[in-house]
């Protein structure tokens, strides 16, 4: 039988059985995106804070 792994970004391993197709492997597969979604939010947010942060060094240094 033929299983897929998936190994998180966390190290958590989830298995599932591509055949047949449950809604539990559906809902584990959906849990891994918005984990995946939840992550990838928080990284834009901080990227945006540092852009920020060095748009106002430079204006302060603009201003020297």
């Amino acid at each position: 039988e033929d299983l897929v792994e998936l190994v998180t970004t966390t190290s958590d391993r989830d298995v599932v059985d591509p055949d047949p197709f449950t809604s539990e492997s559906a809902q584990i597969l959906i849990r891994e995106i918005m984990g995946c979604n939840l992550e990838l939010e928080n990284l834009k947010k901080n990227i945006n804070d540092v852009i920020q942060k060095n748009k106002n060094i430079i204006d302060v240094l603009g201003r020297v």
